[in-house]
């Protein structure tokens, strides 16, 4: 039977029955995208791509292309799977000004009507070098997405100005480029710089996957640390700020960078990277960021880092997190991350190793760094374990479910994110770990600890930049050699599970509990001054910012079954007038008594009254030791020697 028989069934039927089976069969089978498949070989010749980075007053990247080519159909594709993100994330709305030529000559291009990321053009006869020249309309406001380039900072992510050949896998593609930055501007980037002219930098010629993976910040304010100083694998903090001020750290702070750096390198044993380097900006406009990559992280965060040291505390864990991923995530990854190319879709099943463990390596290193104080890594701990132990979603959607989150939500808000839960992999994943790393160490009389899995599991072929892939079976095997128990189940009963409550017997096991006083940590009141918010999740069941918004409303909690929802404003708290002391000065004084706490609330044009039944008082998380048990926190926090 030919490909083509099934159609000539549909002459022994009735017209409205065959014209039925017809469409029937055309639905079954689907457009298919003309994008060639990537194959394993190299592309002949080398790609050259100029950047043009200097139009800081309307924030726009210009870019020049010169590819050589055969005569015949080409399909060229821009990035939509981008490292990091975990999701089709690629900005292809801000991709503009699209222009193909040859000898002199524009050629027309089509978009695929199936792979919108992918370009068709042909080649004519007689040409070599395909032109392109095209635009990256970085926003301009954060509701078209994050800010990338003010007066004072730009970072250059390759993906959001890059087009390359389909047909080849991205390792094969060999990629020249350069960057022309403002006038008098420094940079920091992973990338092998060949020479830099005036402002025109050029990089050394690198495949197309470590291009991609290798972003660059570059300010009018620029500041270089050496984190390891006399080592023969340099490892640099590179600073941008949008004023010389912020750009200057005490001795103290720089050192406890270092001792972050020599710690990770304690824990793993190996490092993979030619040179590593941090790229933090420090800005009120710049957006704020913290992104992986193999040979560098993308960091970005309020100017007080270095300034207001004391009140930035909440924040530091953030550089340690970005390091470690060099070792899992970029070094070794999930096997549903071995991709051919950028508009392959990843699959994120194992994101709860890839983030969930880099989540607890984060918080470790913080603390065995002296980035955090050891307490306020455990006041951190309680928030993470109060959050998730009041999560309603946890009811009826497990945790290995949000690792499609970046795929199905984008990383857009959600009006419910209690009850429709996140990317939770990330701190649920990590209070996972803490329950394996406890389990380890109590199985084995506190002699092994997840330490020995970091070095056994990260540490192989040190120095090696080839990424080497695993599997959930790879992990459990891992697992066993460390410590002998059943892995498999002991961890699919908490990454399936649905509950009561969070996953917290390692809280348990490390000899700590959960409890609620009405007093907040210190660090809950830096992150709320950070926020500009007063959490109230376990009091009334949401949170409220400064202007009265409400914010993470629990659902079904005191909040929720009055009805307030995340677009309410507080006008008025029992006649007086909104501000976060007159609230919680109503939930202290509704402890001993019986009548309500009345919120005049504004929701749209309209104003309503909504009564409070709660006596509950005010409850923040803390951890509280248990009489008798041991310690394991405070090893775990513990600096390795």
């Amino acid at each position: 039977m030919t490909a083509h028989a099934p159609f000539s069934l549909l002459r022994s039927f009735p017209a409205k029955t065959a014209s039925s089976l017809a469409l029937a069969l055309a639905l079954a089978f689907p457009a298919q995208a003309a994008v060639p498949a990537p194959v394993d070989q190299p592309y002949p010749g080398t790609i050259v791509l100029k950047v043009d980075a200097t139009n800081l007053s309307q924030q726009i990247f210009r870019m020049r292309m010169s590819v050589p080519v055969k005569p015949g159909p080409m399909t060229f594709l821009y990035p939509q799977w981008l490292p990091a993100n975990h999701g089709p994330s690629g900005p292809l709305t801000q991709l503009a000004g699209l222009k193909f030529s040859a000898n002199g000559k524009p050629l027309a291009w089509t978009r695929d009507p199936v792979e919108v990321f992918a370009f068709h053009v042909v080649v004519p006869e007689g040409v070599s070098t395909l032109e392109a020249e095209y635009q990256f309309l970085s926003p301009l406001d954060p509701a078209q997405g994050r800010i990338v380039m003010t007066d004072d900072i730009l970072g250059l992510q390759w993906p959001s100005v890059t087009l390359y050949p389909a047909g080849y896998v991205a390792r094969r593609i060999t990629v020249q480029p350069s960057l022309t930055l403002p006038a008098g501007w420094q940079y920091g980037t992973a990338l092998e710089t060949a020479e830099r002219k005036g402002d025109e930098i050029q990089f050394k010629a690198h495949d197309l996957e470590t291009l991609i993976d290798s972003p660059l910040f570059a300010g009018r304010y620029f500041k270089q640390y050496d984190l390891d100083p006399g080592a023969k694998v340099r490892v640099s903090l590179n600073v941008v700020a949008d004023n010389p001020e912020s750009l200057e750290a005490k001795p103290e702070q720089i050192a406890a960078h270092r001792a972050m750096v020599d710690q990770a390198l304690k824990l793993f044993g190996s490092h993979h990277y030619q040179h590593y380097d941090f790229l933090l900006a420090l800005s009120d406009e710049f957006g704020g960021i913290g992104r992986e990559h193999h040979q560098s992280s993308e960091n970005g965060v309020k100017p007080g880092y270095f300034t207001d040291w004391a009140r930035s505390e909440a924040g530091r864990d953030l550089l340690p997190h970005e390091y470690t991923h060099s070792w899992n995530g970029k070094f070794r990854r999930p096997n549903g991350q071995d991709v051919p190319n950028f508009n392959t879709p990843l699959q994120n099943n194992l994101l709860w190793v890839y983030e969930g463990q880099t989540q607890y390596w984060g918080s470790i290193l913080g603390a065995r760094s002296g980035l955090v104080a050891q307490a306020s890594a455990r006041d951190a701990l309680a928030l993470t374990a109060a959050r998730y132990d009041n999560t309603g979603g946890r009811a009826w959607r497990a945790v290995q479910d949000t690792v499609n989150d970046p795929i199905i939500a984008g990383r857009r808000a959600l009006a419910w994110s209690n009850w429709q839960r996140s990317e939770d992999y990330y701190s649920e994943g990590a209070l996972i770990w803490l329950d394996v790393d406890t389990k380890i160490r109590e199985l084995s009389g506190d002699k092994r600890s997840l330490d020995n899995f970091a070095r056994a599991f990260y540490g192989i072929n040190n120095g090696s930049m080839l990424p080497a892939f695993y599997s959930f079976e790879d992990v459990v095997a891992a697992l066993t050699r460390v410590q002998k128990f059943d892995w498999a189940p002991f961890l699919r009963a908490r990454l399936d599970g649905n509950g009561p409550g969070a996953p917290l017997d390692g809280l348990k096991r490390a000899g700590w509990k959960l409890v609620y006083t009405d007093t907040p940590t210190d660090y809950l009141k830096a992150s709320e001054e950070r926020s500009k918010s007063t959490d109230l999740s376990y009091s009334l069941g949401f949170s409220v910012g400064a202007d009265g918004g409400v914010r993470n409303v629990i659902w079904d909690g005191v909040g929720f079954r009055a009805g307030l929802a995340g677009n309410t404003t507080i006008v008025a708290v029992n006649n007086k007038v909104f501000k976060p002391e007159v609230l919680k000065a109503a939930i202290k004084a509704a402890k001993d008594g019986k009548a309500p706490i009345e919120l005049l609330v504004r929701k749209g044009n309209n104003l309503r009254t909504i009564p409070l039944d709660y006596q509950g008082g005010l409850r923040y998380p803390r951890l509280e030791r248990i009489p008798g048990t041991p310690d394991r926190l405070e090893a775990i926090y513990k600096a390795l020697k």
